[in-house]
């Protein structure tokens, strides 16, 4: 199976340099920049094993020319258009698309663009960032990716992605259910991203503060929206939820809060926004999703006015 990895960052790097290690047929679609980087080697660093990989196969958007038998999407919600531009050389009548995004709208614009025939749920577990020599930084020992047809049926390229895939280091599942997974991940994701984000420190911070009751109303209107969508999270998968987000001294943070401390660009409406949009009733009932949002918002707003002023300056 040839394999398309559009991205070497955190996600894409690391689950790429997994299946190179397990000698599978993979090549990074990356931008000219980094595909000069990576001529100098692609290095993991991973409690599961560290990796160092010579001259990684890597392909630019301009010379990509042939299909690929799979395109693993991982990029940034903010930059899905221009992927998908990027990706549309490689993917042929057998091309399946497996996308390691949160929430749901990429998966609509995939389906609109490429055909939902073509594009697989699917969702992945891992701390993982880029460190400051470019090298991959695996966080914590989980890792894992979990994959399956939108519809819920076995599939023979279900089947080939899963061999493809087994023997690498990482944790790989075959899933019938992936949409609800990739729901429930979502209204983690989002309540996570927006509580701490809202309340600019992590979970323990929140709970120090005495103010834990904030993190479990949030999880509780984003689990809401789920429901009226028709995806009610179970009951496992709340309870680990709520005690991620309420546990005394917890160091954890969304990666959205981490972005914008940095000054980065943030996901806001593919997370929190599009949640909302799709809550029906319930987004009515969300006070704290809502506020959440439009702070984050703010966030992007006047990080767009800084740059416009930087520019101008």
């Amino acid at each position: 199976m040839r394999i398309l990895v559009l991205g070497a960052g955190a996600l894409g790097g690391y689950f790429g340099a997994r299946l190179l290690e397990a000698g599978r047929d993979v090549t990074f679609l990356v931008r000219p920049k980094r595909a000069a980087k990576l001529q100098g080697g692609l290095f993991v660093k991973s409690p599961a094993g560290d990796i160092k990989l010579d001259k990684p196969p890597t392909v630019t958007a301009d010379t990509l020319k042939q299909p690929f038998d799979l395109v693993l999407l991982t990029c940034k919600a903010y930059d899905l258009e221009t992927s998908m531009d990027a990706i549309a050389p490689a993917v042929g009548p057998n091309t399946a698309i497996l996308p390691l995004l949160n929430g749901m709208s990429h998966i609509d614009a995939l389906n609109a663009r490429f055909s939902k025939e073509r594009v697989l749920g699917g969702w992945c577990a891992i701390s993982a960032t880029v460190g400051p020599a470019d090298e991959i930084v695996h966080l914590q020992p989980f890792h894992t990716l979990s994959f399956g047809e939108q519809d819920g049926s076995k599939s023979a390229r279900a089947a080939a992605v899963l061999a493809a895939f087994s023997g690498a280091k990482f944790e790989v599942l075959a899933t019938d259910s992936v949409m609800h997974e990739m729901w429930e991940k979502w209204i983690f994701i989002a309540a996570g991203a927006g509580i701490t984000s809202l309340m600019r420190g992590s979970a323990g911070d929140i709970v120090a503060a005495g103010a834990v009751e904030l993190s479990s109303a949030i999880l509780n209107e984003c689990a809401a929206i789920a429901t009226a969508n028709g995806f009610p999270p179970r009951s496992g998968a709340l309870d680990r939820y709520t005690a991620m987000l309420t546990a005394t001294g917890s160091p954890f943070t969304a990666s959205m809060l981490r972005d914008i401390e940095a000054g980065m660009p943030v996901e806001a409406d593919h997370i929190l926004g599009d949640l909302l949009r799709r809550g029906k009733g319930a987004a009515q009932s969300a006070p704290l999703l809502r506020v959440a949002f439009a702070h984050v918002k703010t966030y992007e707003a006047r990080r767009a006015r800084e740059q416009r002023g930087s520019k101008v300056a």
